[in-house]
């Protein structure tokens, strides 16, 4: 039997030709900064779980029992991380995409007031950090509807796209369109434009997300010091930008608390937050004004 349409894998995209997406007028790359809101979500076990996560934290000592210390490298991302890449943000009147782990954002209503207050879009990050690539479908469903309704609960409105923590399942795209109420995914890392999919018979948005263009390469070794991380964002910046003259396309960069939120890290964010402020035809925006740009230009 084979796969649904949204489970076949296309190798050829837009091809040498893509589509101009026609972004607001004088745009021609869209940036989009993705802060992953995670930390109180992730396995530990005074939630039942029996090891500590400390997967992006500085170290920890993964093994038996409670690890308190890679528990208060989680605790950093939130209670000083968030706040300093929100200023970083706000001084220059600059948005955000939070890609929240609903049981996180449960645990820390004063992130949520200022989610809620800076007007930061939200993307479904799961329910908590776990893998659902081999979930049970019912049990996949139930934590879909579980992170919708706190998220709405948490925020005031619930969340516009999804993005599972780890790789989906083959019916997590699924499960997604089933429930309803998204404008977009994001479980994709196949091209630098949104695009089209049927699910069930239904058009879907994917936009795809990056791990390229990311602060997880400071814990794996890639990058070591703030000036790396800005001189990777500007090449792959200048790049993008200088294609987008006659090829238009966006740029995603994701960052997490527990990492870029350290001073010595940060630095490198805000010089990348400034060189991009120095382009007027780069278009800073929410993931969710890129799907609904997508839906009202290109909707099939």
């Amino acid at each position: 039997m084979s796969n649904p349409i949204h489970l076949n894998r296309d190798f050829v995209g837009y091809g040498a030709n893509p589509p101009d997406p026609q972004w607001k007028p004088g745009a021609a790359l869209a940036v989009n900064f993705v802060i992953n809101y995670e930390e109180g979500s992730e396995p530990s076990i005074p939630d039942g779980d029996d090891y500590s996560e400390t997967g992006l934290t500085e170290g920890g000592s993964p093994g038996k029992g409670r690890d308190l210390a890679a528990e208060s490298m989680f605790e950093y991302g939130s209670r000083v991380g968030f706040w300093r890449l929100d200023r970083l943000l706000a001084e220059r009147g600059m948005t955000a995409t939070i890609y929240g782990c609903a049981l996180a954002l449960e645990r820390n209503p004063e992130v949520c007031a200022r989610i809620r207050e800076r007007g930061y879009d939200v993307c479904a990050h799961g329910w908590r950090w776990e893998h659902h690539q081999n979930m049970p479908e019912d049990v996949e469903r139930e934590r879909i509807r579980r992170a919708v309704e706190s998220i709405e609960k948490t925020i005031g409105r619930k969340p516009e796209g999804w993005y599972c923590r780890y790789g989906p399942s083959v019916n997590t795209r699924r499960l997604v369109v089933e429930h309803g109420g998204f404008l977009y995914d994001s479980d994709a890392y196949n091209d630098e434009l949104p695009y089209w999919t049927r699910v069930e018979g239904r058009h879907h948005l994917v936009i795809p997300h990056g791990l390229v263009n990311n602060d997880t390469k400071f814990i794996r070794g890639a990058m070591l010091t703030g000036d790396d991380f800005f001189q990777y964002m500007k090449d792959a910046f200048d790049v993008l930008r200088r294609e987008s003259q006659t090829h238009p396309k966006m740029m995603t960069v994701s960052l997490h608390l527990r990492l870029m939120g350290h001073p010595g890290r940060s630095v490198g964010f805000e010089r990348f937050l400034d060189y991009v402020a120095g382009f007027p035809d780069a278009w800073v925006c929410q993931r969710q004004e890129i799907a609904r740009h997508w839906w009202e230009k290109f909707h099939p």
